[in-house]
Parts: structure tokens; sequence; C-alpha cells
């Protein structure tokens, strides 16, 4: 039998539920960025790893400001929000390689909105049979890397793109 390790799973089985708060304001307001997996800070709009993702290099990009709706996006937030969807793409491409990608975002709990009342965009990395069975018959997924590893490389990737 094989055994599949993911220790970072037990912050989230057991955290407290706040019913309330909003980790996209509250991750920014922290600024522990290395802790909170920030990898950017724009004017209007950032980019944090997804503590829970689909893939390694599971981005998300997401206003500062609290909106539920992308209507509700002024016009410099959304433009920002659109070249951090850019810098993602261009960061995941030249630091870990992808053969494609998934990017959307979620309006709304019957859209699968799992942070429902604060948009964000999901740039999730994809890879030639990076998923197989497991996630069907077993309702797992694997994941080759941690977070910590993940954020890391893409650290040092957006500092070699901003030199």
């Amino acid at each position: 039998m094989k055994k599949i390790w993911a220790p970072w799973r037990m912050q989230y089985i057991l955290q407290e539920n706040k019913s309330g708060v909003c980790i996209l304001c509250d991750k920014p307001a922290d600024k522990n960025d290395k802790e909170d997996y920030i990898l950017y800070r724009g004017r209007h709009n950032f980019i944090i790893l997804n503590a829970y993702p689909y893939t390694p290099g599971h981005l998300m990009a997401a206003p500062y400001r609290h909106i539920g709706n992308i209507t509700e996006a002024d016009a410099k937030e959304a433009k920002e929000l659109f070249e951090l969807i850019q810098l993602c793409v261009r960061l995941l491409t030249q630091t870990i390689k992808p053969d494609g990608f998934n990017i959307g975002m979620n309006l709304g709990k019957v859209a699968g909105a799992g942070l429902e009342g604060h948009i964000h965009m999901h740039i999730v990395p994809r890879w030639n049979g990076d998923h197989n069975y497991m996630s069907v018959v077993a309702d797992t997924r694997v994941l080759s890397e941690g977070l910590a590893t993940t954020y890391s490389k893409l650290s040092e990737g957006l500092a070699r793109m901003s030199a």
C-alpha cells in the first residue's frame, strides 16, 4: 500500500471556523508575506499561493478591496488584475514549466466559489499526466511539492524577472 503525505492539510482540518472572516482581506493586512505565501503586491491587487492547491504553483490574484462580483471592480482594479494574471503565467512558465493552464473565477457559491464575497482569479498550472485516477476513484489529490518549496521557487523566479 502506498502512503500519500500531505501534512499541511492538518492546519486546514484543525483551523477554527471563523464565520465572517475573509482571508483575502486578512492575509495582505498581516504584512507577513512569506508566511502567508503572498508573492507579489500590486497597487490594487496581489498574488497569493493557494494554500490548498489543485497542483503545485496554483496561484490566486485578488483585489485588496473586498468585492463580491467582478462588476464591482473599478477600471484600475480590473486592468491590474488582468496584468497580474499575465505576470502569473509568465512566472509559472519560466519557473516551473507547465504544459498549460486553467485560469478562471467562480462567482457565487453555486458556481463553486470557496471564498464567496471576495473575487479572485485562479491560475492553475497543468502538466500532461498531472492527475490520474486518484481524484476520481479515491477522492484524493496528489501534490508533488510542498507549499514552502513552491513559494521559494516562485519568489526566486519573480526576483529574476524583476532584475
